[in-house]
């Protein structure tokens, strides 16, 4: 990896953070407006339950884009589309698409637009959407309401 980092020029800056409840995890969120700023392919990472929903709900309450209770799991539905005055944020759940074929119906390169943020759940199982990354949050639980948060950026000239 070192080695693929070095020949394609990338740069990445992490920063990590603890959080001690949920409230905690969602101010964390709504935090992160300014390093998320549009247009952003972000991946979140973590197993389930480990709070990537509840970080998505202080993410979208900082861009003015939903309220927090409005905020669910796209699981079943595979996309929550919110919109706000400064992004759009599409919050998409690839944990039950396996196949390339399966990711290529919904179509994610139609929402990739200047003012958009896409929060994609489980991307990682997609090598093209590693690629295409500009920022990864990874969420692990630590006990029951305390959570592990790295965030790591790549810059501009990453892809």
């Amino acid at each position: 990896m070192v080695a693929k980092m070095a020949r394609e020029a990338t740069t990445e800056t992490a920063r990590e953070t603890i959080t001690h409840s949920p409230e905690e995890t969602i101010a964390f969120g709504r935090s992160l407006v300014e390093l998320l700023a549009p247009p952003k392919l972000v991946l979140l990472r973590g197993e389930l339950g480990a709070g990537k929903t509840t970080l998505v709900k202080g993410i979208a309450a900082g861009f003015s884009a939903a309220e927090e209770e409005d905020v669910t799991s796209p699981t079943f539905t595979l996309v929550h589309e919110y919109r706000g005055p400064r992004a759009n944020l599409f919050h998409i759940d690839l944990y039950r698409i396996e196949k390339q074929r399966e990711l290529e119906t919904l179509a994610l390169d139609d929402l990739r637009t200047g003012d958009s943020v896409l929060l994609i759940e489980w991307g990682e199982k997609f090598p093209q959407l590693l690629d295409e990354r500009d920022a990864e949050i990874s969420l692990e639980r630590v006990d029951e309401d305390t959570r592990k948060i790295k965030i790591t950026m790549r810059d501009d000239g990453a892809k």
